[in-house]
């Protein structure tokens, strides 16, 4: 049985990518809601359906554990699949914690959609963590877009990003945090305005190590030829040129890995 990896695009091949790095003997499917992409500036009850119609499709393929790797998803639909599927469903949160922990004396600024920002998990997740008033937040929502035409690193991505970098003196930061699974494709382009002391920090990791968990604790690990099918909002995807458009996006994460 597959492990499914859901995103509203492109963006959650950073979690498939690390999955396929630690668990070399599952099969996997990925689902890009290529059609809807980006959920982060919608409204709730938009990403709410296309979240629903996602999950009908990916449980009529009878995975046996799907991966939110999508922060504004998580954050607006799992609780509500938890309650309709009885499967491990296992979502994503900006990993504020783990950044404060690196240091707990400096600033963490938490780059995300405009809905995983000013959500309300988000707020909780702050409360929680952020006792000393440590942590910063930045809607970027223009690097959905520039992701998903594969451009990384471009004059226009640096101008974006210097714009709105602007703000900050990155001088009081220890760690940048990848609130939205797009993000990771930026690595290089962001590292040209942090200094070397500050670091990167993501939620994919925690993301898989709690996918195997579920998996173990339900018994459901298994010993197959690694496998990959993708699909575009339902769509199998068998195009040559679009299976080598996937293949660059995991190119790049190739190059960005442990970045």
């Amino acid at each position: 049985m597959k492990i499914a990896f859901f995103d509203s695009g492109m963006g959650g091949l950073s979690v498939l990518h690390h999955a396929m790095r630690v668990l070399p003997q599952e099969e996997f499917l990925f689902y890009a809601d290529e059609d809807h992409v980006p959920y982060g500036t919608k409204s709730r009850e938009a990403v709410q359906q296309y979240v629903a119609e996602a999950f009908d499709f990916m449980i009529s393929k009878g995975v046996k554990a799907i991966v939110v790797a999508c922060n504004t998803a998580t954050s607006v639909a799992v609780p509500v699949m938890r309650e309709r599927y009885d499967l491990p469903i296992i979502g994503m949160e900006p990993a504020a914690k783990k950044a404060l922990d690196l240091d707990g004396g400096h600033r963490v600024l938490v780059c995300a959609t405009p809905i995983t920002v000013s959500g309300r998990k988000m707020e909780l997740l702050i409360e929680r963590v952020d006792k000393d008033h440590l942590v910063d937040r930045l809607a970027l929502p223009a690097l959905v877009p520039f992701a998903e035409r594969q451009e990384f690193d471009s004059p226009d991505v640096r101008a974006y990003l210097a714009e709105q970098f602007a703000p900050y003196d990155f001088r009081q930061y220890s760690a940048l945090v990848l609130g939205c699974t797009h993000f990771n494709y930026f690595k290089p382009a962001m590292r040209a305005f942090m200094p070397d002391s500050m670091h990167f920090v993501d939620g994919n990791d925690g993301t898989v190590r709690e996918l195997i968990r579920q998996l173990e604790a339900r018994n459901l690990r298994e010993a197959n030829e690694q496998t990959v099918e993708y699909y575009y909002s339902g769509r199998r995807v068998a195009d040559e040129a679009e299976l080598a458009r996937i293949g660059r996006f995991m190119q790049q994460l190739d190059r960005v890995y442990g970045l």
